[in-house]
Formats: C-alpha cells, structure tokens, sequence
C-alpha cells in the first residue's frame, strides 16, 4: 500500500507541488478558499465587504478598484527594482514599454507621464466570476483569475486580498493597469510584498532580488534574441550547424565593424542594383533605420546590422505590410511556448515602389506604426474585422488571403516553425541564467514580439524579435486584441496567492528557510534515483522512439508536478496555442545545444495523449488523489535502474535483483538543498502503478543499496550530472 498521509495532514504539511505555495482541493473555487483556511487564512466568505477607507489607510496601498480612482503609487515603498535593460530590445512601436530608465530616482520622477490615466470603475458591472481558479487536479493550489472587461471578479477574504499587490513600473502599460484592477490587486513600491511587475528588463544580477512568490514580465538573458545584433548571431550560429534547409527565414546578416570584411565581399558579388538595409542593434520605433544601395552609404564608425533587403515583398493594394506575432514563453526548463491566435498587420501608408530613387521614403519602405502615424495619409481602423486602413487584425488578413485562395494554415504553420526554432536558440543562455540568478522558475515569464515579412512567395521572414512588444492601445482595434491577449496571458501565468510568512520571509531576507512548494522552492537537489534516470535518459546517443517513450512508464513525484503543471496550464490558454511541446515537437529536439530531461519527458507525454488528453489528466487525477505528487515512500513510486532493465532487458544475464537499487524517500520536503537542476513546473506524469522517484527536495532519505550505485553512475558521467 502507497504511504500517503490523509488529506488533512496532506493540505497542512505541504513538502512539494508543482504548482507551488498552497495545496488545496480543485472542485470548485469555493472550496479552494475553504481550503486554503486551513492554511491559517481568514474563513471570510468570498463576498467580503469591500475594503475600507480605513483599511486603505492602515496598509498604505493604493486600491486599483475604487471608482473613478486614477492610477497612484504609495509613497511608503522601500527600495525600486533595478530598472536596468541589459540592451534596448524594446518594440519599436511608441509606447509605455519603449523607454529604458536607467536610475530610481529618474523611474520615480517618471511615474507621473504614464500616458491615458486609468480612471477604474467603468470597467467590470456584468456577471460575477470566481477569484481563484481550481486545479484540475486533487491537492494542488489554484490561480488568480483575470477578468474580460464585461466581467466582475467577487472578492478574496480579506486576510487573502491584502497579499494582492502589484509593483508598478514607469512602463506598465495601461491595458495591463485595468486588469488587475478588476482582479482587486493594489500598488505598491516595497521591493518585497507584491505578487507581480511589468516592467523593464533587468541586468541578470538584478534577478537576485525577486522574491519566490513574484512574477516578473521577463527571463535573464533573453537580449540575446531581443537585441538585433544577438539575434542575427545566434540564428546563423544555428544555421551552421543545422543547415539552410532548416535555418533560412532570416535575410543574410552582417554585423559591424567586425563583418566589415565579409561584407564588402558580398557587396561586390552583388552587382550594382542590389539593396541594403542597414538598422542600430539596439534601436526602437523605427529609429536609425536606412535603405541603401551604395558603398559609401554604409558608416563605419558605429555598430551597425547591415541586411539584404527583402526588394520583393507581398503587397497587398500595392502597400508593403509586416505582421505582428505575440509569442508568450512560460517556462524555459522545460520549455513551453505560446503564440497568441490574432495579432497585428501594419502596413506602410505609401505604396511600395523598387525604384532607387524612392528608398529614403520611410513611409514606403517601413512598416513600423510609430513611423508611419506620422504621415498625412496614414489611415486608422478601429475595425478588427475589417480589412481597411494602414493596421489590420491578423485574422482579417488570414480572411483576406483565405479569399484569394492562399493556404494560410501553410503559412501560419511557417511563422510557428519559426517562433520555436528562434526560442531555442536563446535557450541555453537563458537557463544558464537562470539557474545563476533566479530562485524559482515561477518568478519568471516573457510576452515577446516576433516580427514576420512576407514575400512575393508568401514565405514568411523574421525581421526583429523585442522583447517589450508595445501594448499601448489607442484605437478600438488595439484594445480588442492587446485586451484580451495581456488578459488571457495573466490567466495562462498561473499567479498564485502566497502564504504570509512568504512575503515576511523575503522581507527579512530569511527565504531561504522557508517551507516551499514546486516552483516556490529553490532549486533542490534531485534525489539519487532521479538523477540515475535523468542521466539515462540525457546520454543515450542514439535513442529511438520505443527507447525514449519508457520515460512515462516510471514517473518521480517531480515528473508528476512537471505534468500536472503543463496540463493546468494549457486548460487556461484562452486564445494562446501551445506550439512547444506540441504532437510533432519532437522534430525539434535536436536543434537544442544540450538535451533536457523535462522535454523529453514533456514531448513523450504529447505523443501519447495529445489525442486523449483526458486520459492523461485522469491519469494524474488518480496519482495526485493519492499524494504522489507531494512525494512518497512507497517503493512503488520510485524510479529504479535496476528495475528498468528487469522490465526492458528480461533476458538480459547477470541483471540485478530491483530490491538492490530501491531509493526510498520520505515525503518529508527540504527548502534547503540547491542543486543545478532547474524545478520549473512540477507536473504529474501518468502512470498507475508504476515506480516513481522521490521528490527532488527530500530533506532525508534512506537507500538500500543505492548509494554504490548512484556513486558509480554519477563517476561514469559527470558531464551528464552537470547538466541535471
């Protein structure tokens, strides 16, 4: 029989759980706030007053809620965040997002020029939805809920509501003000208690100091796509290795000075009539940015990106036009990747002409809003059905060309493949980041902006990649599609409400003593036998599907929370896709410079259950009912080398007896082991009655006979333990 606790001591002595801070019972939202009572919260019902002038006052933050209220900051904050970009890898659209504040004092001074006041409380009068949003899955935390503009969100209890804070930045953009006011948050400007930030990218140092509990709008280390310059390396870097058949949607690239060379070649093997064009690395809204076609045009003095330009785009009215494609990253280890269903089309407002004579036109040759707004001619559309003006929702030109007999799924499938091939190339800097930098995978989330041309072919080109993707709305258009992506972005993000003494404990430094759950924790020592099966799984040179779907057949109390996560995850995807792991996904694994276990596992997962998804999450169900997830003694559930190859090499002489190489773990989870693997999201795996191995944050655990074993393992692949 399994060693599970009873469900009470299940919620109260929570050792583990992907989905982090709090277990509770996912029926219904009601009991998930009787649940989380017995965590020591108020018993408050979930229609609680509305807070108080008095409380107001008392706490000293600033309502987002309160009607007719414009948009403040309380002045009792302790210290900013850094509010440093790495590189300026911001759109290039004018907006809040675009600018780069490089001290506190020039933040604080800014704060007042936020453009359009947010005046709350014309928002939010239709039907009453829940506050938090339940699991799918038995004794795991659920997540806040963000509203649609029609909606109304009931109150939290009260002890609940006043953990509600978020950190306004000088460049919050205002879609994002209005929907956390309806979800009741306040501001705040303490480095320590708020739950999230949109804001400025950091120096990667800066990561340090989020606490577990909070969530920030960027990863370490993701310039390294954001800025043009990285961009262009890392894709050609990818391009050597893998080929032209798999790497050529970007436009031959040189950077300068040091391409210098290479680039005069080129020039002279291009004739006279070709076209260049030349962009700042790390330029915004269009800024620097020049079509040329002769020699003497090209600076020498700058770092510059100098571009074979795409001459022959697809013009629709005769107009040149880019799309706008928003791209949400949750998680790098394991990676999973978002793209929004609708986006942007921004046109040009001159029509294209190849004339040389014509190139210094801006108007003509880009396509960006903040250009182009400028023009006299330019025409706006508030329509996001409508194929009219210089900006079009991305559904409407897929109407559009649909109507002209073009294959757009073809198309769309082209931009996912790219959008994966260019997320993984900034994989491995990112997660060596992370694990530097970041406490917890929870902390960190990204909304990108990839921007895609097409040609004459209809074969789309990516152009730029920024990773503060402008979300100022100015026209009906706008707050139709930035409204409802920032806001099923916020759902898919999973925000959860931490207890107390995890926002006290970061206050006074103290984390690191702190009882954590799944992506609360730090990244914990992986038991002895998950990293005798992860290490498997990472060196087998020449694995073939049969070889690498036995990774479900005994999955770990961390395999489960990884997959519990994922599975939640997507049941809140609103109108983002999933294209990473995806059914096909494996095609990709090659393409990552070192081979990760969770992906692994993740893409074995889709292969099985992508196409009965609710077998899989019954699976779970089943798994997680039992405390599996949250770690177990059980034998049952721990993962064995030696009963691996009794399961999958019978025949094979000399096999070990499994009772040999048995790990067993106590459910007891420590806070205090740190190792280098990355405990992103904990999922559960399904598997019945399949061994498992123990949690990775065990703070005591006892082997028979496996210590020899895991010694060995570990001396015959030490690269292969370093990557875990």
């Amino acid at each position: 029989m399994s060693d599970v606790k009873t469900t009470p001591d299940l919620v109260s002595d929570v050792s583990s759980g992907q989905s982090g801070g709090l277990v509770v019972d996912s029926g219904t939202c009601q009991t998930s706030v009787v649940l989380l009572t017995h965590q020591g919260w108020s018993t408050s019902s979930s229609s609680a007053s509305s807070p108080s002038l008095t409380e107001d006052l008392l706490t000293g933050e600033t309502p987002l809620s309160s009607p007719d209220c414009v948009m403040q900051v309380d002045g009792g904050g302790e210290e900013e965040l850094l509010d440093e970009m790495e590189d300026v890898c911001s759109d290039d659209d004018g907006s809040e997002s675009s600018s780069v504040i490089g001290s506190l004092a020039a933040s604080i001074a800014l704060l007042s020029s936020v453009e359009e006041p947010m005046l709350v409380g014309s928002e939010g009068g239709g039907e009453e939805q829940p506050a938090l949003v339940p699991s799918l899955f038995p004794y795991v935390p659920p997540t806040l809920y963000f509203s649609t503009a029609d909606e109304k969100v009931e109150l939290l209890p009260v002890e609940q509501r006043r953990l509600l804070k978020w950190k306004m930045s000088t460049v919050t953009p205002n879609v994002v003000k209005h929907i956390i006011a309806r979800s009741h948050f306040r501001v705040t400007k303490k480095s320590h208690d708020w739950l999230g930030c949109w804001g400025h990218h950091m120096k990667s140092p800066a990561f340090k100091t989020i606490g577990q509990h909070q969530k920030l709008n960027h990863f370490p280390g993701t310039f390294q796509i954001g800025r043009k310059d990285r961009l262009w390396r890392n894709l050609s870097k990818m391009q050597a290795r893998f080929g032209k058949q798999e790497f050529s949607f970007f436009p031959r690239t040189f950077v300068l000075p040091q391409d210098m060379k290479l680039l005069r070649k080129a020039w002279e093997d291009g004739g006279s009539k070709q076209k260049w064009i030349i962009k700042p690395p790390a330029s915004a809204r269009g800024n620097g940015i020049q079509v040329i076609h002769k020699w003497s045009q090209v600076p020498r003095k700058r770092p510059l990106l100098v571009q074979k330009y795409l001459h022959k785009p697809y013009l629709i009215s005769g107009n040149k036009f880019d799309l706008r494609i928003y791209v949400y990253v949750t998680s790098y280890n394991p990676l999973r990747v978002f793209v929004f269903s609708d986006g942007l089309v921004r046109f040009a407002s001159c029509k294209y002409s190849t004339s040389m004579k014509t190139l210094s036109n801006k108007f003509m040759h880009l396509t960006n809003y903040s250009v182009n707004k400028k023009n006299s001619e330019y025409q706006t559309n508030s329509d996001d059905k409508a194929c009219r003006g210089h900006k079009w929702a991305l559904k409407a030109l897929w109407e559009y060309l649909g109507s002209k007999g073009v294959n757009t799924t073809l198309i769309w499938e082209k931009i996912k493949d790219i959008v994966v091939k260019t997320v993984i190339a900034s994989e491995p800097y990112v997660n060596s980041l992370m694990k530097i930098h970041v406490k917890t995978p929870y902390s960190c989330h990204e909304l990108f902006g990839f921007d895609i041309m097409l040609d004459e072919n209809l074969k789309p080109w990516i152009l730029e990649v920024n990773i503060s993707p402008s979300l100022h709305s100015n026209t009906a258009l706008d707050v139709s599609i930035k409204g409802q992506m920032v806001r099923d972005l916020l759902n898919l993000a999973g925000f959860r409400i931490p207890q107390r003494r995890d926002v006290v404990s970061t206050c006074s430094s103290a984390s690191s003593s702190t009882s954590r759950t799944g992506e609360e924790r730090t990244r914990a020592d992986l038991s002895p036998d998950e990293k005798v099966k992860r290490a498997l799984y990472l060196t087998q040179q020449h694995s073939d599907q049969d070889f690498l779907s036995t990774v479900l057949d005994v999955l770990t109390p961390e395999d489960i929370r990884v997959l519990v996560a994922t599975e939640d995850e997507l049941s809140r995807r609103g109108k983002f896709e999933r294209i990473f792991p995806s059914p096909s996904s494996s095609r990709y694994l090659r393409f990552f410079e070192w081979p990760r276990y969770l992906n692994i596992l993740l893409d074995q997962w889709e292969q099985k259950f992508w196409n009965n998804r609710t077998d899989g999450i019954a699976l779970l169900k089943t798994l997680c009912k039992k405390g599996v997830h949250l770690g177990s003694s059980d034998p049952a559930h721990v993962w064995s080398r030696c009963s691996f190859v009794s399961r999958n090499e019978p025949s094979r002489p000399g096999a070990m007896s499994p009772s040999m190489s048995r790990v067993v773990v106590s459910p007891q989870l420590a806070s205090h082991h740190h190792s280098d693997e990355d405990d992103s999201n904990r999922e559960p795996t399904p598997t019945s009655s399949l061994p498992l191995s123990p949690s990775p944050d065990s703070s005591s655990f006892s082997s028979a006979s496996s210590s020899p074993q895991v010694s060995l393992t570990e001396s015959m692949l030490p690269q292969q333990f370093a990557l875990l």
